[in-house]
């Protein structure tokens, strides 16, 4: 079945799309039914949109929608708009107006275009960047309350930080120092911060020491 053009031409004289602000498959049903591109000086808004549309042949299984309000469109095509007389053509030349309306016409499709994909993009979930990280934790000698010192450290509470497991590693002269993990979002917890935090127990913590640190 093949498309209407002259409606079609009506319809989109002040619109981008058959329907809506994007492309969508009522776009898709009418340019299936032009078998070839449709005559510039007859349909030039039809034209326009043929020309555009075509960039989307790609994706046209992916574009959203329903092909309804396109198939309006269907049913034949209208024979082209007679030709003015000569002497009624030279009345109505406008000399600047037609690049001024195409170069407009231009920056609408390209802001639609711009905003469609800028909606789409921001619709896509963020990446949160995280990573692994094993502290250790020294005291300042073999009768420091280790469980005071974890409780301690384990108080410390950031936006972003999660604390995990722990384990106590001799470090001889029966010293033993507090290794333990942590996952925290990259972009809110601050390494050097949080060593901070810990150094403030300095009635249990003598220094504190980033061992390992993995990207997840």
């Amino acid at each position: 079945m093949s498309a209407n053009l002259a409606n079609l031409e009506s319809h989109l004289a002040t619109r981008s799309y058959v329907e809506g602000y994007t492309p969508s498959q009522a776009d898709v049903v009418v340019y299936k039914a032009i078998s070839s591109a449709p005559d510039a000086s007859a349909y030039p808004h039809v034209s326009r949109w043929y020309n555009h549309i075509k960039s989307y042949v790609s994706e046209f299984d992916s574009l959203p929608g329903s092909s309804k309000a396109g198939e309006a469109f269907l049913g034949g095509s209208a024979p082209a708009p007679q030709e003015k007389k000569k002497d009624e053509d030279d009345e109505d030349v406008d000399l600047f107006g037609s690049d001024e309306e195409e170069d407009a016409e231009a920056e609408r499709i390209k802001a639609e275009r711009v905003a469609a994909y800028n909606a789409k993009k921001a619709a896509k979930p963020k990446t949160v960047a995280k990573s692994v990280v094993t502290l250790e934790v020294k005291p300042w000698d073999d009768e420091t309350d280790m469980a005071k010192l974890e409780e301690s450290v384990r108080s410390i509470e950031m936006p972003g930080l999660v604390w995990g497991a722990s384990k106590l590693v001799p470090v001889g002269y029966g010293i033993r120092k507090l290794q333990i993990t942590l996952v925290v979002e990259d972009d809110l917890v601050s390494l050097d911060d949080l060593q901070e935090k810990v150094a403030e127990f300095d009635e249990y913590v003598q220094s504190s020491d980033i061992a390992a640190m993995q990207k997840l």
